[in-house]
């Protein structure tokens, strides 16, 4: 498995060895101890998660400020551009932003640990993702930055207003968000 720090040094791009022939492919897709050797240090997942969304859909961008989520994101079907944004104060990358496109056929894994916001567009007609996190869903501590910020300013790579939930639809601003220690 390859390993590939972004601008943000503490997100990691994971990339599979894929071994496929006329028959189909094989990828190992999660190996704790390769894991932990590239993140540098020790990381228990608690639970998985699995949405489906429809081209357009922007779902994010989430935290939660007490009981931090670390994930490790990837798709399964379709396309879509994964953010994460540095919410933590003491960060040399604060208020800073990293995009990747990941999806079932690149089969890129996207390590986000905890302090960051998240979220993702669905840019194929569907996307399935897949996630893994280091804390219980915890709906009391959630929070949700506006996709939209003028201060983060992420060039999401597609045109128009996206499907927003309700609760996406409330999203703060980066400078009236709660922030990490």
């Amino acid at each position: 498995m390859n390993a590939t720090r972004l601008e943000i040094p503490e997100v990691i791009v994971f990339e599979p060895k894929v071994f496929g022939d006329d028959r189909g492919f094989f990828f190992e897709s999660f190996n704790q101890k390769v894991f932990e050797e590239v993140v540098g240090r020790p990381v228990q997942f608690l639970q998985d998660n699995h949405s489906r969304s429809v081209k357009g859909v922007l779902r994010g961008l989430h935290y939660q400020i007490k009981q931090p989520q670390g994930k490790l994101v990837r798709v399964t079907h379709g396309e879509v551009f994964d953010v994460a944004v540095d919410l933590r104060k003491g960060s040399s990358s604060f208020g800073k932003w990293v995009g990747v496109h990941l999806s079932a056929e690149n089969k890129k894994q996207l390590w986000i640990p905890e302090g960051f916001a998240h979220g993702f567009i669905v840019l194929s007609e569907s996307a399935e993702f897949l996630y893994k996190t280091t804390d219980y869903w915890a709906p009391e501590h959630e929070r949700s930055l506006a996709w939209n910020d003028p201060t983060v300013a992420i060039e999401w790579p597609f045109e128009g207003e996206p499907a927003l939930s309700a609760k996406d639809q409330k999203a703060v601003l980066f400078e009236d968000a709660d922030k990490f220690d």
